[in-house]
């Protein structure tokens, strides 16, 4: 690697770390191989995760982060020139010069950045039971619910949506027993009360439209820079299950969307994931097996997964293998178990002659980290013990007031900011019960289950939910970049007879609900 101008930096390759017997870069051709920081508190996890952000952004790569403390707002300001600041750039040969970030801020309540919502379509039966920790026998149910809006071509938009399709198929549980196996009221109940939980802890801002578009993360602003998304997650780390499985969901989404690039140059998006264990905290096997597979299969995506948690033993070993770029703060080694997980740690590292790597782990100070970067062909590189660089923009957060005015100026200023309440299953069976559109309802609905029929044949949702075929995939695939010009376009003229917004979204929902996230495949 080359050195710039004031010094040690960032070249057009790789991001400066830090330095120690040895700078150390992570090569931004194998960023996409992911990576783990990991440390007790304090000892700066959070000032080497935005470190790494803001080399992201400098080469032109979007950043996804997840704020749990609000610390790392402060990427959007200009860092000041402090005394210890000056005198860890001057000790690496680093010329510090203070520097700022394009930032939008996002939030599930929408309270401190743009809402940011999914359907329920989208999201699907297996991350909602996840997400409401559903036992299997109601995870069964769920899925009959999400079968039969999609036969009976009903959007499950929002939380009234699948409110409203569980109810019905309470009252026709008889019926629907015969074709789809047990459907038991219990069960519903259940669920039902399950949901109002998840209304309790803001669910219920989470779920409708306009929902997001994933293509607002890969922005880079007038200067070819990387935006850096920061998800404001203090309030909603106090649902832990909710923010775990909306993590999840989001790169489930990145994985379907994303086409394949293989390696390329540097990654088209990197995403860290603080608070790491939450995904992993109970969860079922079935459901390890996909995130394992997400992580391994994402890469070809173009897409860079870093996990930020305490400790290494944190993370489950299949997923931990994939993890190529790792930063190791301080662990401290108290009791047995503490000692288990330092020695666990240093057995990560491929080993440096030079360093006992356990014993340093509980001696690094604050700033200090061991860093391993994979280099060459894709090889760990040895453990070196560094002082990681400062960054460039404001350690620490940004005042209301300048949040305020970086959401004023935002480039999606506008596009999420008012909920729409269009027509979907709720409104559509409140119109079958109270009998107000008895001819027109009944040809219509005739219409909207063809469609349904049609896009569930394509895309497998009237068969068993197993693996999809190839040409299914394909066929999905391609789908998605013309539903709204095709099928959107067709029902557009139903949603007008309907007198409602039902044609602007239904064949995105349809389509995107047949998905319902790659855990579904």
């Amino acid at each position: 690697m080359a050195k710039t101008a004031t010094g040690i930096g960032d070249t057009d390759q790789g991001i400066f770390i830090g330095k120690g017997e040895q700078p150390v870069w992570l090569t931004l051709g194998l960023a996409n191989r992911h990576g783990l920081v990991t440390g007790a508190t304090g000892t700066g996890k959070t000032v080497s995760l935005q470190v790494m952000a803001e080399g992201f952004s400098r080469a032109g790569v979007p950043v996804f982060v997840a704020d749990i403390k609000g610390d790392l707002s402060g990427i959007s300001e200009p860092g000041a020139a402090k005394d210890f600041i000056l005198e860890r750039a001057r000790t690496m040969g680093l010329g510090f010069q203070p520097d700022q970030f394009s930032t939008i801020f996002w939030d599930v309540f929408g309270e401190q950045g743009h809402p940011v919502r999914a359907t329920v379509s989208e999201m699907g039966p297996l991350l909602l039971s996840r997400m409401m920790d559903l036992s299997e026998a109601q995870e069964g149910v769920l899925n009959i619910a999400f079968r039969v809006a999609d036969e009976q071509g009903l959007l499950l938009l929002d939380m009234k949506d699948l409110r409203a399709i569980l109810s019905f198929i309470a009252e026709h549980a008889a019926e629907l027993t015969t074709q789809y196996g047990n459907v038991s009221k219990q069960s519903v109940g259940a669920i039902q009360r399950q949901l109002l939980v998840l209304e309790n802890q803001g669910g219920d801002k989470f779920f409708g439209e306009p929902a997001l578009d994933l293509n607002d993360f890969m922005r880079t602003d007038r200067d070819g820079r990387g935006m850096v998304n920061i998800l404001v997650a203090d309030k909603l780390m106090q649902s832990p299950r909710l923010y775990a499985t909306f993590l999840l969901w989001m790169l489930s989404e990145l994985f379907e969307q994303l086409p394949e690039v293989g390696d390329p140059p540097k990654p088209k998006l990197v995403f860290f994931f603080d608070e790491a264990h939450l995904l992993f905290n109970d969860a079922p096997k079935a459901l390890m097996d996909k995130i394992e597979q997400v992580v391994r299969l994402i890469r070809s995506k173009g897409v860079g997964v870093y996990f930020v948690t305490q400790n290494p033993i944190d993370v489950p070993d299949k997923v931990l293998a994939q993890l190529g770029n790792r930063v190791q703060h301080a662990l401290r080694a108290f009791t047995p178990r503490d000692q288990k997980a330092v020695a666990a740690a240093a057995q990560t590292f491929r080993p440096n002659p030079k360093l006992n790597t356990a014993q340093v782990i509980t001696e690094l100070g604050k700033g200090e980290a061991l860093v391993s970067c994979l280099e060459g062909n894709g090889t760990p590189a040895m453990v070196e013990r560094v002082m990681v660089r400062p960054p460039s923009a404001r350690i620490g957060p940004i005042t209301p007031e300048e949040r305020k005015a970086i959401i004023a100026g935002s480039p999606v200023k506008g596009k999420y900011d008012t909920a729409i309440d269009s027509e979907s299953a709720y409104e559509m069976l409140q119109k079958r019960v109270e009998g107000t559109a008895a001819t027109g309802a009944e040809s219509n609905g005739g219409v909207l289950d063809q469609i349904g029929s049609i896009v569930g044949s394509v895309f497998g949702t009237n068969t068993p939910r197993g693996r999809l075929s190839t040409g299914q995939v394909i066929a999905r695939s391609v789908t998605r970049s013309v539903t709204n010009k095709v099928v959107g376009g067709v029902v557009a003229d139903i949603g007008k007879s309907l007198g409602g917004s039902l044609g602007g979204s239904v064949g995105r929902a349809l389509v995107r609900g047949a998905l319902g996230g790659l855990l579904r495949r």
